[in-house]
C-alpha cells in the first residue's frame, strides 16, 4: 500500500484552518455617532411635513462662523443633506414650493441666511454641490438667542390649522422659516361634498370650521341650527351661542348660552362642567 507523506497531510490540515481563518468575520461594532440622525415628523393642517437631518454638536468648537463658514453652502446638518418633504404644495417664507422631496441647504450669514430648496436629495454633504440642480432660493432673518444651542436642532412651533414655523437652531441663532398651506380650500370642497351627499350630514364640523376660520357665518349659523334641532345639546348649543356672537346678536347668543348652562347642569360627568364654564366666558365676554 502506497501511504501519502506525513508531512503532507500536516500541510493540508494548517490550509485548512487558515481557509477556516479567513473565512470568519469579527463581530460588528455599534458605536455611538458623532452626529447622531434625526427623523421628524409634523402634519400642519392637512399637510404631513418630514425632516431627515443629522445632529452635530459643538463641542467647544466656533460653528457659524467657523466650522460652517458664512457665505458657503451648508449641508444644515452634519452626513449626508438635510432632506425635507410635505405632502401638499405649500409656501415657505411666502415662496411656494411643490409637493414633493427636496433637500434643504443653506447659506448662514451673521443676521440673514439664505435658505435652499435643491432637486437633488443624493448628495452626502455639499461637496460637489450643483446651483443648476436649485429649484429655489430666499432670504431669511436670522434672530439671536440670549443662551447657546449645543445640539444643531430643527423643530416646528407656532402652529396653525394653516401655518407652522420650521425653526433651525444652531449656537446663538435661530432662523426661522415660515410655513403656510392651504386648509380652506380643501376643507371647504370636503363640507361640500359632503352636504350634497345622502346620509347625515357633519352641520356641527362644517359649523365649527365656519366659525374658526371667519367664513360664511350665515352658512354656519343653519348648520348648527340644524344640529340643535336634531340634538339639543349642551355642546350643540354652546357653539350656536358661539355663532350667533359672531354674527353680533348679543341677546341671541346669551340666550343660547343660558340654555346650554341649563343642558349642561343636568349632565353627568366634567364635561358639561367644562361646557358651563365656557358658556359663562361667552356670556361676560358679551356684557
Amino acid at each position: 500500500m502506497n501511504l501519502p507523506p506525513f508531512r503532507s497531510c500536516v500541510v493540508t490540515l494548517a490550509a485548512l484552518a487558515l481557509t477556516a481563518g479567513l473565512s470568519a468575520q469579527s463581530p460588528a461594532l455599534d458605536v455611538p455617532a458623532a452626529s447622531p440622525a434625526c427623523t421628524l415628523q409634523q402634519r400642519v393642517g392637512l399637510t404631513d411635513f418630514k425632516v431627515v437631518y443629522s445632529r452635530p454638536s459643538a463641542r467647544g468648537r466656533t460653528m457659524l462662523g467657523g466650522q460652517n463658514p458664512y457665505g458657503e453652502v451648508w449641508r444644515t446638518g452634519a452626513n449626508a443633506s438635510t432632506k425635507i418633504s410635505f405632502s401638499t404644495p405649500v409656501k415657505l417664507s411666502g415662496v411656494s414650493v411643490p409637493a414633493g422631496n427636496y433637500a434643504l441647504y443653506t447659506i448662514p450669514g451673521p443676521s440673514t441666511w439664505t435658505i435652499i430648496i435643491d432637486k437633488d436629495t443624493s448628495m452626502w454633504g455639499a461637496y460637489t454641490y450643483d446651483p443648476k440642480n436649485e429649484l429655489l432660493r430666499f432670504p431669511v432673518q436670522a434672530v439671536s438667542l440670549a443662551e447657546p444651542v449645543e445640539t444643531f436642532t430643527i423643530e416646528f412651533g407656532d402652529l396653525r390649522d394653516e401655518s407652522a414655523t420650521l425653526n433651525l437652531f444652531w449656537e446663538k441663532t435661530r432662523v426661522p422659516i415660515k410655513l403656510e398651506v392651504d386648509v380652506v380650500g380643501p376643507v371647504t370642497a370636503q363640507i361640500d361634498a359632503a352636504m350634497a351627499a345622502a346620509g347625515k350630514k357633519p352641520y356641527v364640523a362644517a359649523a365649527q370650521f365656519y366659525l374658526e376660520h371667519h367664513l360664511d357665518l350665515t352658512k354656519a349659523l343653519a348648520w348648527i341650527s340644524a344640529a340643535v334641532a336634531e340634538k339639543p345639546g349642551y355642546s350643540n348649543l354652546y357653539w350656536k351661542a358661539r355663532i350667533l356672537a359672531a354674527t353680533g346678536d348679543k341677546d341671541a347668543a346669551i340666550a343660547t348660552a343660558n340654555q346650554s348652562i341649563a343642558s349642561a347642569a343636568k349632565a353627568k360627568g366634567p364635561v358639561g362642567g367644562e361646557y358651563t364654564r365656557l358658556d359663562q366666558q361667552l356670556i361676560l365676554s358679551l356684557h
